[in-house]
């Protein structure tokens, strides 16, 4: 229990004795966390459609509910979600609206698709530097994929919930950077980083420093210590030596002891 409190203590004195330097590499890397995001990093905007993959025309005329074909349905949104990023999908994209300016291994970068389990819904997301690029993109790929899903599987069960507006009444915020979230992992990462070093310089430390070193690690007490004397306390005492007179032999030193 006593070594276990003594190697806390010992963790303690020497995070106190290096904590300039931990503080420095903390202080610097959120600076430059912040700066790189704010003014380095460019920002990116995000944009959504939803696409529900739901009964075809035949069936939706019926009464009665059939859960085989809902549940088919949701069998097939693993596979459209891999066709919707598919060349088959893209490259009509890329051809039928050339104003977007970029490939098709460009594009399929800034696509990604999910779903949530058990539903018939998918979230197709589009991510760019301008949020009007985003939108027109994902808006263009939500039309093609219900175009071309059809002649695909010969099935017309895809329909687009929501398309993704290019005027929203409130201008959307970039999804990327995020400063706070950057701040904080170079926050953890630097802290970490700075006790390390701080550590690793008190290991490769071995001068003995204190008489409670000596004691410590020599098992020898201190019987005297030589201090370091500056300059000016050198002059003051060699000119003070100078100054006395030689006492003459068999004459007595007068000693004045303070409390």
């Amino acid at each position: 229990m006593s070594s276990q409190e003594l190697d806390l203590r010992d963790y303690f004195r020497i995070v106190r004795k290096r904590l300039w330097l931990i503080a420095s590499i903390v202080v610097v890397a959120c600076i430059l966390a912040g700066v790189y995001s704010l003014y380095i990093k460019n920002p990116v905007y995000e944009a959504s459609t939803k696409i529900i993959v739901n009964q075809t025309p035949t069936q939706s005329t019926m009464a009665q509910l059939d859960l085989n074909q809902i549940n088919t349905n949701i069998q097939l949104i693993n596979t459209y979600k891999e066709i919707i990023k598919t060349p088959a999908i893209l490259d009509i994209v890329i051809q039928d609206y050339p104003q977007f300016n970029i490939t098709t291994e460009e594009l399929l970068k800034k696509v990604n698709v999910s779903s949530v389990n058990n539903t018939q819904v998918m979230t197709l997301v589009v991510r760019d530097n301008s949020y009007n690029q985003a939108a027109e993109i994902v808006n263009a790929i939500s039309k093609v994929f219900k175009q071309e899903i059809p002649s695909l599987f010969n099935v017309q069960n895809v329909s687009i919930l929501n398309e993704a507006k290019l005027d929203p009444p409130v201008a959307p915020g970039p999804v990327e950077p995020n400063v706070m979230l950057n701040l904080a992992i170079a926050f953890v990462v630097s802290l970490m980083i700075g006790l390390g070093i701080a550590f690793l310089l008190e290991y490769m430390d071995d001068t003995l420093k204190t008489e409670a070193d000596i004691e410590k690690y020599l098992g020898l007490p201190t019987i005297a210590m030589i201090t370091r004397v500056g300059q000016e306390e050198g002059k003051q005492t060699a000119s003070q030596a100078q100054t006395q007179q030689p006492r003459k032999a068999g004459e007595l030193e007068h000693v004045t002891a303070s409390k």
